[in-house]
C-alpha cells in the first residue's frame, strides 16, 4: 500500500526532488506531486545548524481552501517537536501558480500550486538524527502529509 511505501515525486525542470514517504497517519491521499528540500542532496537530509533550508511542494487542490498552515515537527527520541519558526504558520503568503505569480488564499481546486518557504535551523537545536513530519492542514484537516529522515549537525 502506498501509506507505507516511498514515493519519489517527479522534479520540476532544473530541481531536484527529495524522496519522502507519505505519512503512515494522516490524510488517507498525498495531493503533493512534487517536494524539493535544499540543500538535501541524499537521505537523511543534513540541517546545519544556523542555516536555512528551503522547500517547495507542488500540489494540486482537489477542494477550495480559504487558509492553510504548516504542521511541521521533528520526532525527537520518540516525542514530536514543533519546528520554531515553521510550524503553525500560515503559508497563504507563500503560494505561487505554475507560472510563478503570486498567489493568494483561497486556494482553488483542480489549480496546481507551488508553496515555496525557508526555515531556520537554529543553533540550540541537538545535533541527533530526527524524522520530520511536515504537514499542510486547512481547518485543522491535513491533506497533505509527508516524512523525511534528517540529521541536525553542526
Amino acid at each position: 500500500m502506498i501509506l507505507s511505501s516511498v514515493v519519489v515525486f517527479v522534479a520540476l525542470a532544473f530541481a531536484t526532488a527529495t524522496e519522502v514517504q507519505q505519512c503512515s497517519e494522516g490524510p488517507e491521499r498525498v495531493i503533493a506531486s512534487m517536494v524539493e528540500i535544499r540543500p538535501c542532496k541524499k537521505l537523511p537530509c543534513k540541517l546545519k545548524k544556523g542555516t536555512e533550508q528551503f522547500i517547495t511542494i507542488e500540489f494540486t487542490p482537489d477542494t477550495d481552501f480559504h487558509d492553510i498552515k504548516n504542521k511541521v515537527s521533528a520526532n525527537v527520541f520518540g516525542v514530536n517537536v514543533p519546528f520554531i519558526g515553521v510550524d503553525g504558520n500560515s503559508i497563504c503568503s507563500k503560494v505561487f501558480t505554475e507560472s510563478d505569480e503570486k498567489a493568494e488564499c483561497p486556494l482553488k481546486a483542480g489549480t496546481k500550486y507551488l508553496y515555496k518557504d525557508s526555515f531556520p535551523i537554529l543553533n540550540f537545536y541537538p545535533t541527533i538524527a530526527v524524522q520530520v513530519r511536515w504537514a499542510l492542514q486547512s481547518s485543522e484537516k491535513e491533506f497533505i502529509c509527508f516524512e523525511v529522515p534528517a540529521k541536525i549537525i553542526q
